[in-house]
């Protein structure tokens, strides 16, 4: 198979979508967001990327805090409106029913079946984007979503992202079982 060169304009196919809640001039805000990963295992670090423009950047540079609600399939046209406008034009406060938890400058999404309650730790400024990494510092579901105490996808049925073509997708079906599938290619190759 031959490789060809594409634009550079790649991306790791698919992203999670999440919605960044934080308070912006003493209202909640929420933003849409597809570029967010988890990155450190101890303490939980949790990071996304969002354009230097963005009305909910003031509100997680002013209060340290934000919150990262994973909303489900059926949440797909108030998550996905709550990435076309601005919380500088509109009051996206009533889009959806709130809660708090310990930290009363994050609001999370009742509707989500998982919400992540975050401290700052880290800004990094990059060319285009800001980079914010958080510490989860509380994480709320219900025990509908729950399989053995941790949060099952197949029970939430959350999606994803892919860029450039800019389209949602249902996450799919199990293919295997993570650190335990390579030990059939460990024991064939051994």
């Amino acid at each position: 198979m031959n490789k060809i060169k594409i634009d550079t304009n790649a991306f790791v196919y698919p992203v999670p979508v999440v919605i960044v809640g934080t308070m912006v001039r003493e209202r909640p805000n929420f933003m849409t967001v597809g570029w967010v990963s988890r990155v450190n295992y101890n303490p939980p670090l949790i990071a996304f990327a969002s354009a230097k423009f963005h009305y909910t950047n003031k509100g997680i540079q002013e209060h340290k805090t934000f919150s990262i609600n994973i909303p489900t399939k059926d949440l797909i046209k108030p998550t996905d409106y709550c990435g076309l406008v601005s919380g500088k034009q509109i009051d996206k406060s009533k889009v959806f029913d709130l809660f708090y938890g310990d930290l009363s400058s994050t609001p999370m999404i009742r509707q989500c079946p998982l919400s992540m309650e975050c401290t700052l730790t880290k800004e990094i400024d990059l060319p285009t984007n800001t980079l914010f990494i958080g510490e989860i510092v509380a994480a709320y579901s219900e025990e509908q979503y729950l399989t053995d105490g941790h949060p099952d996808i197949n029970k939430f049925e959350p999606f994803t992202l892919t860029m450039p073509d800019n389209n949602y997708w249902l996450v799919g079906k199990n293919i295997g079982k993570a650190w335990g599938i390579g030990q059939e290619f460990k024991a064939e190759t051994s």
